[in-house]
């Protein structure tokens, strides 16, 4: 699982901040809340925590349905840092934009269910 969420979240600061090297600079703390049932279906939620002057930090929360549940829980959490380099390896700085693309595309089901957004696909 670990590996998926460095996985999951250096794509999602590579969207956010396109053109940049960005490395795994560590991960802050490592809960795994629940075990994972074999034949779940993960769903991770990764969101931006904090931006440093070259670095992201981003907080990774890992849902898992289990085969046969009603809800998903929440099976694990930490946040992971990237820090952008360059091909010498030295810090470059990144961008303050006002919204990263990840909090603007970010699906919130509870939003959906009040009328303020649209599906991210299309039903037949």
């Amino acid at each position: 699982m670990l590996f998926w969420v460095d996985e999951y979240a250096w794509l999602t600061a590579a969207r956010d901040f396109p053109g940049y090297r960005l490395v795994t600079r560590g991960m802050e703390r490592i809960s795994f809340e629940e075990s994972v049932v074999n034949g779940s279906i993960l769903r991770f939620h990764i969101l931006p925590a904090r931006q440093g002057k070259s670095s992201i930090c981003y907080q990774v929360d890992v849902y898992a349905d289990s085969p046969g549940a009603s809800e998903e829980k929440l099976v694990f959490s930490n946040k992971v840092t990237f820090v952008s380099v360059d091909c010498a390896r030295k810090k470059v700085d990144l961008p303050k934009k006002e919204k990263l693309r990840s909090v603007i595309e970010d699906f919130n089901p509870a939003e959906m269910e009040r009328g303020g957004g649209q599906p991210p696909f299309c039903e037949d």
